[in-house]
């Protein structure tokens, strides 16, 4: 049975639809990643999800309890973190632990033991003296995953978690939720990072409030018919510009000293392209990257026309 169930998921802003009648199915002890441009909806979703908005249609069911109808017994079951998570800058990290744990009603001997286990698995015990004020941005993140957890949830929703985090924090954020999910966990994020994105069990690729594919990133790697080559040429941007206007080219898009090239091999042969623009190339496997560009290109030429 699904711990999260979201069936046509709606929510407007007057005339802005911010989720569009948005389906999803996601199992218990699932990392599930969802990721999209600004404004596509990430937020929202997640706020729907959470009960912290109501949504214009449908219904969302988590831990068995209806969103909707149900909010408290959902609380019970769900922590979030938002992007900006309400950590007091002037209280050390301990003292934020003790006041979320009063929230929470987690007092005695119970406080003390989660809050030991909960420092130990972030390694954040030398810092427990340190006002939160003062800490790192990858400290205030681990803080702040530790404050919502106080309460042992099922299901955890982080929106943007790591935004504006130095790589290897993020990599020791990612390291804690995998322990996490082994002991039954199950995490919601969204994320800007798509390298991020690849270490979930599922990916959903938001665009304009709908979701237009979700699969495993390696099924979502070898779902695109066009072919991906990378392409090597002394001007990349002149070169970018004159494919970008040629038939059956999906998407044309810098990554490092190359270009990343989609292409629909049935309308516009590589070869053929090659020998006309002069320039070399070899085929590869997209990352999750290359296909998430690939695909908002190709929703962005639907909407077009």
């Amino acid at each position: 049975m699904s711990i999260i169930h979201a069936e046509n998921l709606t929510r407007k802003f007057g005339a802005l639809t911010a989720v569009d009648r948005l389906n999803l199915d996601i199992a218990e002890g699932e990392i599930f990643s969802l990721v999209g441009p600004d404004g596509a909806g990430k937020t929202t979703t997640m706020r729907l999800l959470c009960g912290l908005m109501n949504p214009t249609e449908g219904r969302v069911i988590v831990a068995g309890h209806d969103v909707t109808l149900e909010l408290d017994q959902v609380k019970d079951q769900i922590g979030y973190m938002a992007q900006r998570f309400g950590l007091y800058h002037d209280l050390t990290v301990a003292e934020n632990m003790r006041f979320y744990s009063d929230l929470f009603g987690i007092t005695g001997r119970e406080r003390d033991e989660l809050t030991a286990r909960l420092l130990r698995m972030t390694r954040m015990e030398p810092f427990q003296q340190r006002p939160a004020g003062k800490l790192s941005g990858g400290m205030k993140q681990k803080l702040a995953l530790m404050c919502t957890l106080l309460h042992k949830p099922r299901v955890l929703f982080l929106d943007e978690p790591t935004n504006g985090v130095d790589p290897v924090s993020r990599r020791d954020f990612w390291a804690i939720l995998y322990d996490l999910v082994r002991g039954g966990l199950t995490v919601f994020v969204s994320t800007a990072y798509l390298d991020e994105a690849e270490r979930a069990n599922r990916v959903a690729f938001m665009d304009h409030g709908r979701i237009i594919r979700c699969d495993t990133p390696a099924r979502l790697k070898k779902s695109l018919e066009e072919t991906c080559y990378r392409i090597q040429t002394v001007d990349t941007r002149a070169l970018r510009e004159a494919l970008a206007k040629e038939p059956g080219v999906l998407a044309v898009e810098p990554s490092g000293a190359y270009l990343h090239l989609f292409v629909n091999p049935a309308i516009a042969p590589v070869e053929a392209l090659a020998a006309k623009a002069k320039f070399q190339y070899e085929e590869i496997s997209p990352s999750l990257e290359d296909v998430f560009i690939a695909l908002i290109r190709k929703e962005e030429a639907a909407r077009a026309a």
